[in-house]
């Protein structure tokens, strides 16, 4: 199954499959190699050289497979409640954003026009750095005035997005910005 970025369980699918592609990667290099040595009896044959040339893509994929085992996704319980409230606006699950000093965990984020509100359970979320990181991003974009707000409170971060409701709807706007966030997002 295909994990999609911004839908909920993204992080779960891609570990799972990083996990897969890894273990099948290296397995193929492994049996090629084995191949190469029990029909020649040697290490010394071609079929060794590309087992090693395998371990590459295999080894970048182990990269992969870390760099998804190191975050959480959103559980289920928030996840419903989010959906519950958040229902005809636009929301990104599992969103991890890095950056040269820090990477930002953000279980759900909603955008509605040029507002953008996040909520994640990280007790050592750098707030500010993730602000400014994220305006230099949109800005880059060309999406100025952004405002963004991070919630570490679910039952806050589901009342702003029951008020979110209220505010006119910008398809194109919030479309754009929220190309922008999955193109920087692992």
């Amino acid at each position: 199954m295909r994990a999609v970025k911004g839908t909920f369980g993204y992080l779960e699918k891609k570990k799972r499959n990083a996990i897969l592609w890894t273990i099948l990667c290296f397995g193929i290099s492994l049996a090629v190699f084995l191949t190469g040595y029990l029909t020649t009896g040697t290490r010394k044959n071609l079929l060794t050289v590309v087992a090693v040339l395998g371990c590459l893509p295999a080894c970048k994929s182990l990269v992969e497979m870390f760099m998804f085992l190191r975050y959480k996704g959103c559980n289920e319980q928030d996840a419903a409640q989010i959906a519950a409230h958040t229902d005809g606006l636009t929301g990104l699950y599992d969103m991890v954003f890095t950056s040269y000093e820090k990477n930002y965990v953000i279980h759900h984020m909603t955008i509605c026009g040029n507002t953008l509100c996040g909520y994640t359970s990280d007790p050592k979320f750098a707030e500010q750095a993730f602000y400014k990181h994220i305006q230099n991003i949109l800005k880059k974009d060309n999406y100025r005035e952004v405002t963004v707000k991070i919630f570490h409170d679910l039952d806050k971060y589901l009342k702003r997005c029951e008020q979110l409701k209220d505010l006119p709807a910008q398809p194109e706007l919030t479309g754009g910005i929220c190309q922008t966030l999955k193109s920087v997002s692992l």
